[in-house]
């Protein structure tokens, strides 16, 4: 499994926001000299945090993101899921996916499955806050 850089990208500014919660909203360009990501970049990040309620913006002057709650709701997981899609290691287990023919008789499934959980259990026991430490 490999985490794009746009999932990567996206728990840099969601940790920097936490980093600066309760400060009022962070000018993304600001949090992008912070991150060194490109503000481009960043750019077709937030919409995905912003539709799925995770962080919020406000435009004009005093504008930029903040989060909608407190750093120690939010879990990785969460946001991995939202910009790089299932975790699942093997398209089989994918929610996308259609039931797969040998599932019955798979002798690898098990070991898949079990990795998926893991992988999950491991993303979603870490916040914001843990890594802010």
């Amino acid at each position: 499994m490999i985490i794009s850089t746009k999932g990567r990208y996206a728990l840099r500014v969601m940790i920097d926001l936490a980093e600066h919660y309760g400060e009022g909203y962070v000018p993304m360009k600001e949090a992008a000299e912070r991150q060194d990501i490109s503000l481009k970049y960043l750019e077709r990040i937030l919409p995905v945090l912003t539709k799925n309620k995770m962080i919020e913006g406000l435009q004009g002057k005093g504008g930029g993101y903040r989060l909608t709650k407190d750093p120690a709701q939010y879990c990785v997981g969460d946001i991995l899921r939202l910009t790089e899609g299932d975790l699942a290691p093997v398209a089989c287990l994918s929610c996308d996916t259609n039931a797969c023919e040998r599932a019955a008789s798979c002798k690898t499934l098990p070991m898949w499955s079990e990795f998926y959980r893991l992988t999950n259990a491991y993303f979603d026991g870490i916040s914001l806050t843990d890594l802010m430490k």
